[in-house]
């Protein structure tokens, strides 16, 4: 293989991988179980600290206690490390974690890391074990922002918790009617 053929190879299987971290995300935050056990393998391990199990008792685990806990949720990822070794990759990827709550402080922040062994088995990249490492925690103070200026950021597409949320319209479109609306600070 030439040199620009792994390099390319290496660039398609770094996409694959992070590809995977955002569907997580997705997964989780739309808790959609089938999407979320897509980027695991079907021995996987996922070890979130105070949780341990296969792929499917973590999405279970999980999704029920964000539904449980909070109104909406969302998972960011950020730095990425990844190193590639043949169809094995370990990958470190930093994340924050903010989180509208049910009961408690209303929103809540933390970080942390996915510490993650990928494999790649029939062409297809996932999780094969991960932990979490959560680095920090907290409540932070209110929110910058008028009244009324988190209602006007979703009057175009309001969130949802589930396949009705705008991230899964097929083709994405927009109300023409919003066009030129400027939200007065």
């Amino acid at each position: 293989m030439s040199d620009l053929e792994t390099m390319v190879r290496q660039l398609h299987d770094r996409q694959a991988i992070r590809d995977c971290l955002a569907t997580y995300c997705r997964g989780v935050d739309r808790l959609d179980r089938e999407l979320l056990l897509s980027v695991y393998h079907e021995d996987a391990i996922d070890d979130h600290g105070v949780f341990v199990g296969s792929r499917e008792e973590f999405a279970d685990w999980a999704l029920g206690l964000h539904a449980q806990m909070q109104h909406s949720t969302q998972h960011i990822i950020t730095n990425h490390s990844c190193e590639l070794d043949g169809d094995v990759a370990h990958s470190e990827t930093y994340w924050m974690f903010a989180s509208m709550n049910k009961q408690g402080a209303a929103l809540t922040l933390s970080g942390g890391r996915y510490i993650d062994r990928f494999e790649r088995r029939n062409g297809r990249w996932a999780i094969a074990l991960r932990k979490c490492i959560a680095d920090w925690a907290g409540a932070p103070g209110e929110g910058w922002g008028p009244p009324g200026l988190r209602e006007a950021l979703n009057s175009g597409s309001p969130p949802r918790r589930d396949r009705s949320d705008p991230s899964y319209d097929r083709p994405l479109t927009f109300d023409e009617s919003r066009r030129g609306y400027v939200f007065q600070i």
